[in-house]
């Protein structure tokens, strides 16, 4: 798709021997100054989450959980689950006696042991090239002396002052005279700063074990819950092997569950069922198929996706032809399908997606997330470290593939990406939005593979989801309304998005041109940059 250059909107990034997208412009540029020191994509990518987790406390932060893909020149490819599981100690029985039917985002027992710290030394170990001490210097220079405050994460963080004042340390942390700071007012983090120099100097012990891990502890029995000293000390990141699915002549690599990757490929496997070429990428047919195929999928990731350890049938089963032959013949291209299922999980959270590819043309797709923004709005207060609450996600009742048990690891929305061409990395992608995330990367490479937008128009691109429990599409505000009367025409009730839906970064690897170009999402203050 041709690119119009009098409309307003931004081009990618071309670069010749290296390329970063993040969601913060201070994160790219901390990744930058790492890749022109000689470090790698995988240094450059962890000096960017740690900036981030300073920056954009209501998205990210060492409280919270990681999984990443990192793909060799040649193709080969190594996941990562950096998930941390429930509490040994939880269980529906001990919910029930306390009379607890649900897992509200703000309970004690919504957190589980965060992973992020333990997988990135894992991936640094694996495949870096730098240390911890060298990596944080970003992150805790701002943490210490102080950061400005931008102008998207000031909106995301107003709008989160009710989460951050149910902890009194947040509320001290986060709040300025009980109000959200300002745009451009400089924060500051002190106890953080020490968190992240003790990790920087002691690795990931520092903070699963000793006073950070105490601390932890301390601040969530008190409010009720049951994590110990042992949950923490007990946490370890899981090397997987992605899964894959051909779309169209590319290969797309998602990470197994416990995260929705595969359902990510189960919509594009659907889609792949129908001639999408042939359709206005911006009109209701085209979107009418998307949706269809997005309400089924996540059906499909409802009724089986969780911990692989309690997965009735193994996940490559989801992904299997003619299993994807039967859910395509769901789909009535005039008609909207009667109602699926809902699902009580959360439907806004949280996230950093952020790609380096560098001059050795080793990739990450990298993702960090506290879940909900601010996570649980608990704030450890010695160590500042403010806690996810991924747990939400589970049931607290028997009887579903998502329930909670002790070192079960949740269903998780946060899913990086790779994509292949003949065989060599092609696309290195991932999606923000929470639950948005597995039909946003099929909307994303649809727009890329079908219609032939560069990596930038592709994030551009606007976007549609549902609502989990009603099915109520939801639409940005550049989708044309002639495309919602459409809509409503086939069966779906649709209304306006009240702003963004999910956010996206890229960088796409054109081996023939030996040039890298990157997108990144301007909705969410993404940056992307390269040399």
């Amino acid at each position: 798709m041709k690119r119009d250059f009098e409309a307003p909107g931004r081009s990618p990034v071309f670069a010749r021997e290296a390329a970063v997208a993040t969601s913060h412009p201070l994160a790219t540029s901390a990744a930058l100054e790492v890749l022109q020191a000689g470090g790698n994509a995988v240094d450059a990518a962890i000096a960017a989450s740690a900036v981030q987790a300073v920056v954009e406390p209501q998205m990210t932060g060492i409280g919270g959980d990681c999984f990443a893909i990192v793909t060799e020149p040649d193709g080969r490819m190594a996941g990562f689950n950096g998930s941390g599981g429930a509490p040994a100690g939880i269980s529906t029985d001990y919910l029930a006696a306390r009379g607890i039917e649900e897992l509200t985002p703000t309970s004690p027992h919504s957190v589980t042991v965060p992973g992020a710290v333990r997988a990135w030394e894992t991936l640094l170990k694996a495949h870096g090239t730098r240390s911890f001490e060298t990596l944080f210097k970003r992150a805790i220079d701002y943490a210490e002396n102080g950061f400005p405050v931008a102008p998207r994460v000031q909106h995301d963080w107003n709008d989160s002052v009710d989460r951050v004042s149910g902890s009194a340390a947040a509320k001290a942390t986060y709040l300025s005279g009980g109000k959200a700071p300002d745009v451009g007012q400089i924060m500051k983090f002190p106890r953080l700063a020490e968190t992240l120099k003790a990790i920087a100097t002691g690795g990931a012990d520092a903070f699963y074990t000793g006073p950070i891990a105490d601390d932890i502890v301390s601040t969530l029995q008190e409010l009720g819950g049951v994590m110990t000293r042992e949950d923490l000390a007990a946490c370890h990141t899981t090397a997987v092997s992605p899964v894959m699915r051909d779309y169209r002549g590319f290969t797309i690599a998602e990470l197994p569950p416990n995260g929705q990757g595969v359902i990510a490929l189960v919509i594009l496997g659907i889609l792949e069922r129908f001639d999408l070429e042939s359709l206005d990428p911006l009109g209701p047919e085209r979107l009418h198929l998307e949706m269809e195929a997005s309400r089924i999928g996540y059906a499909v990731r409802d009724k089986f996706v969780t911990d692989p350890g309690y997965m009735d049938i193994c996940h490559t089963n989801l992904i299997a032809e003619d299993y994807l032959d039967q859910l395509a013949a769901m789909i009535d291209p005039y008609k909207k399908l009667a109602e699926l299922s809902g699902t009580s999980l959360a439907p806004q959270t949280d996230t950093v997606y952020l790609t380096v590819v560098d001059k050795n043309g080793l990739s990450i797709s990298f993702i960090n997330s506290i879940f909900n923004s601010f996570g649980s709005g608990i704030l450890a207060p010695e160590s500042g470290v403010l806690l996810h609450n991924r747990g939400a996600v589970f049931h607290a009742k028997p009887g579903h593939a998502n329930t909670i048990a002790g070192g079960k690891r949740p269903m998780h929305t946060i899913i990086p990406a790779m994509a292949l061409k003949d065989g060599a990395p092609w696309l290195s992608f991932g999606v923000m939005g929470g639950h948005y995330q597995a039909c946003g990367h099929a909307h994303l490479i649809s727009n890329i593979i079908d219609y032939g937008m560069d990596v930038q128009m592709a994030i551009d691109f606007p976007r549609m989801f549902f609502d989990l429990d009603t099915h109520v599409l939801e639409a940005e505000k550049m989708i044309p309304q002639s495309t919602l009367d459409g809509l409503i025409a086939k069966g779906h009730e649709v209304r306006r998005a009240t702003g963004a839906i999910g956010g996206s970064q890229a960088i796409m690897i054109d081996k023939a041109n030996h040039t890298l170009i990157a997108g990144s999402d301007p909705r969410k203050d993404g940056h992307a940059a390269g040399y």
